[in-house]
């Protein structure tokens, strides 16, 4: 069946932006409030992307009480200055341009709290180019990338037939699958080739101007381009 893609998801951390160093410093500083010191900042690498406190758990050996005390200590520093320790993935504000230009509707889903999305796109001058950002709540509700997949679709009422979710981490390949949505995996990022292959990526890219292709070919029925490094 052919599919007419109109409706375009976005992860935001490693898609958009590259926010290394305000989580991995976040996440140090959290770390450390339970006496847990970290040899080089690269180590929290892997914190970007699933939801924190997840990863608190499953990364940092933390119980869930202290898991959801070590995401308290995080914010504390998160809303003061590591919001802003971020860059954006450079060609993006030009691939959202022609998306915008094109006809096609964009939006963000990540696991980072909305309130949050919303600050940081609105500092880089991005926030226009979206109809609806979403992300987790404040409250620890609304975390795994399926329920916010879902959420951008129901609350749009788009079809997952009309969808694609782009990101760069496991999680945003198997949310968008639970959501019977096409996903595009991104390299840029912080997620590996593997990671996304297994995870199910249908198409894997290296270059933000890939994306564009592969979303205009798939009109056509070509879905080979971009399932190759």
């Amino acid at each position: 069946m052919e599919r007419h893609i109109n409706n375009i998801l976005f992860d935001l951390d490693g898609t958009l932006t590259d926010p290394k160093e305000g989580i991995t410093k976040c996440v140090e500083y959290a770390l450390n409030k339970f006496d847990i010191q970290v040899d080089h900042i690269d180590q929290l690498i892997p914190y970007i992307g699933p939801p924190l406190y997840e990863s608190f758990v499953e990364l940092g050996g933390l119980s869930p009480e202290n898991a959801h005390l070590a995401v308290d200590y995080y914010r504390e520093r998160f809303r003061e200055v590591g919001m802003f320790e971020n860059s954006v993935i450079p060609g993006f504000p030009e691939l959202l341009q022609f998306f915008q230009d094109e006809g096609y509707t964009l939006y963000v889903a990540t696991s980072k709290p909305t309130v949050f999305a919303e600050q940081i796109l609105k500092h880089f001058e991005m926030d226009h180019y979206f109809k609806h950002i979403v992300g987790s709540n404040l409250d620890g509700t609304r975390t795994k990338k399926q329920e916010v997949i879902q959420f951008v679709l129901d609350e749009n009422i788009i079809s997952p037939e009309s969808a694609i979710m782009i990101g760069d981490r496991e999680h945003d390949i198997i949310g968008a699958k639970g959501c019977g949505v096409e996903s595009i995996g991104v390299l840029f990022g912080y997620g590996s080739e593997e990671e996304l292959r297994n995870a199910g990526a249908d198409h894997i890219v290296g270059k933000v101007d890939e994306i564009r292709e592969i979303i205009l070919n798939i009109g056509n029925g070509d879905y080979s381009y971009g399932n190759t490094k």
